[in-house]
């Protein structure tokens, strides 16, 4: 069983500090193609498990819908991509196994639970879910402050207030300001962290300092790549949610290619090889020159 360890790294080395490479803008658009490329060698078992997303956005449209609690979909669905990381970490898995030449069959981003890094990966997937919990209270308080306990009585009624109100407009400008400090944060700190825990088990802190140092050593490609990620997110949840099946497995592909390229390599350790031991014979024999008394026989007169 994998050892907890949240602060260094699962060797007991202490804590380890990744090199960080600085990339350029066409290094981000190469990861996304290299994504899309891991996405094309399979692309049914990857919309399979794509296919999680939108359906757990459609249970969170219906259950809003249902529970007057209309004012949340938006939240609860801009919120949610919070926790795409975890979401992708079979992914990050798959592309991974590809690069090595193993088999990528869709079963394979299950192992994932076997990995030595499995209790930092979690308590890294906790993190990002307070996040998640604190985005949905702070929107709750300002639709709050706004409308008061008043629950919008049909969606397009909601839709058309937000639309064509002051106060609809400032919980549109207010709500997406805010909703992007959010994700500035989620993207600081866990942009290639769970790639990072995956291949190395550095411990959660070291994955999450590499994040913000990758994230300040290259502040345009990084931003470009949030955009990117919002981006394709919005197109992939127009058509109800389904094109979110394919958008996330190359999002996730691309996101263990971007690692890839931030990162160096760990250093190779090379072990020099023991000293061959003389057979016990041998050693016997060259001992016994230097311990056993020379005799020589008296002369007698």
């Amino acid at each position: 069983m994998a050892n907890f360890h949240v602060y260094a790294a699962g060797t007991g080395s202490g804590v380890e500090h990744p090199s960080i490479r600085r990339i350029g803008v066409a290094d981000v658009f190469d990861a996304l193609r290299l994504g899309f490329e891991d996405f094309w060698e399979k692309p049914s078992h990857y919309v399979f498990l794509g296919l999680i997303y939108p359906i757990v956005g459609v249970f969170l449209i219906t259950w809003t819908s249902g529970g007057n609690a209309l004012q949340f979909i938006y939240p609860l669905l801009t919120g949610f991509a919070l926790l795409g990381p975890v979401a992708a970490i079979g992914l990050y898995e798959i592309s991974r196994r590809r690069e090595q030449n193993m088999d990528t069959s869709w079963w394979h981003a299950l192992d994932v639970r076997h990995s030595p890094a499995m209790p930092a990966i979690v308590v890294l997937g906790i993190m990002l879910m307070a996040l998640f919990v604190v985005w949905l209270m702070t929107a709750h308080e300002l639709y709050t402050r706004l409308y008061g306990d008043a629950v919008p009585a049909s969606f397009a009624g909601f839709v058309n207030d937000v639309l064509t109100t002051q106060r609809g407009w400032t919980l549109m400008i207010l709500g997406n300001l805010i909703g992007l400090l959010f994700a500035l944060t989620a993207l600081s700190t866990t942009v290639i962290a769970f790639p990072l825990l995956l291949d190395r088990d550095v411990g959660v802190y070291a994955a999450v300092e590499t994040s913000a140092r990758a994230m300040m050593l290259n502040p345009v490609p990084m931003l470009l790549w949030g955009l990117i990620v919002a981006v394709c997110l919005l197109v992939g949840a127009l058509p109800l949610l389904v094109g979110l099946a394919v958008v996330l497995p190359v999002l996730g592909h691309s996101t263990w290619h971007l690692y890839r390229k931030l990162v160096e390599p760990a250093p190779l350790v090379v072990v020099a090889p023991a000293p061959a031991k003389a057979p016990a014979k041998a050693r016997t024999a060259a001992k016994a020159p230097a311990t056993a008394k020379s005799r020589t026989p008296r002369k007698r007169a």
